[in-house]
């Protein structure tokens, strides 16, 4: 199969809605000018999404969760972090769709619920704790066989959403790109699970555009985020009917795992000064630690020249300001 066949089999996948698109893209002169970079910076702005709060793991839901509708599934069972944006926007995919939703998040049970943890709790979803992130995927297999015996038709969204169909939401966001009249020369976004990275890789194949997708890494080593990104993209080629290797992801993976300093969920100084600069700069709000660390690496790689004139570069917000009030 080509890849504008692969294309058109993209495009025909089905969705929910989930609020709408696009999403806008900002051009930010003055964060730009604080940062003395070369060349322009835009801000592609899917924290503005609106719904749920927005950001990038809606674009993954409105694949995953029509496909478990179309499965006849009522609830949407997935995991994360007491804070997770994923967590929070899978509640309110399923709030939405009439579904009901189990969370399988690590860490404490919070004595006063702030920010997703209290969203989570409004949209309804039920909330098992556990102690580690390794007690989460065998948690959700447990909750869906519980499910399953009471006569529910659970769907498990493993961390993420971050699965080929999930990451294709990213690849229709770089189409998006394109039909609003730009295609940057670089791209750069945080990266963790790995789907957004993928999404982004396949999308400027299937796209046929030339932009280099760089991932900041929130809390891997590149080698572990190359080989989730890699397999992926591998579960993309098969799902869209492309021979082995033809989105070319050996080739376009970008990463970088210096800006993530203690790991995820802890702030770095450079992280900080990130949030700082594009609130005071753009009005434009990150978390401590995920978005904030990948804008760390673009202001990074700005101040080191990177980034020249004539060129287009793409800040990819993938949303997360709820953290903020967490």
């Amino acid at each position: 199969m080509s890849l504008a066949a692969a294309r058109e089999r993209l495009l025909a996948l089905p969705t929910v809605r989930l609020g709408e698109l696009p999403t806008p893209i900002d051009t930010a002169w003055r964060l730009r000018d604080a940062i003395g970079m070369g060349g322009k910076l835009v801000v592609k702005r899917d924290d503005a999404l609106p719904f749920g709060f927005g950001g990038n793991k809606v674009r993954k839901l409105t694949l995953v969760a029509a496909a478990a509708r179309a499965d006849g599934c009522d609830t949407l069972v997935t995991c994360g972090g007491v804070q997770s944006n994923h967590c929070r926007a899978t509640a309110a995919a399923a709030a939405a769709l009439g579904m009901h939703c189990h969370i399988v998040a690590n860490g404490e049970r919070p004595a006063h619920p702030t920010g997703n943890a209290r969203l989570v709790q409004l949209l309804g979803a039920e909330i098992t704790y556990v102690a580690d992130r390794t007690d989460r995927n065998p948690t959700m297999a447990r909750v869906a066989a519980e499910l399953q015996a009471a006569g529910r038709r659970p769907h498990v969204i493993p961390l993420g959403a971050s699965t080929p169909l999930g990451a294709l939401g990213l690849a229709l966001g770089i189409g998006e790109l394109v039909t609003q009249g730009i295609v940057p020369d670089t791209i750069v976004a945080a990266t963790s699970s790995g789907g957004t990275q993928a999404g982004l890789i396949a999308g400027c194949a299937l796209f046929e555009v030339p932009t280099r997708i760089v991932g900041i890494s929130a809390d891997d080593p590149v080698a572990e985020i190359r080989r989730v990104v890699l397999e992926i993209c591998g579960g993309i080629e098969a799902l869209l009917g492309l021979p082995t290797g033809a989105l070319g992801a050996a080739e376009r993976f970008e990463a970088d795992a210096g800006f993530f300093g203690d790991g995820y969920g802890i702030p770095t100084p450079a992280s900080q000064e990130a949030q700082a600069l594009a609130a005071r700069t753009e009005a434009l709000f990150t978390d401590h630690w995920y978005t904030a660390k990948a804008l760390s690496g673009l202001i990074a790689y700005g101040r080191a020249g990177r980034f020249r004139d004539g060129q287009t570069t793409m800040f990819w917000h993938t949303g997360g300001q709820v953290g903020l009030l967490a």
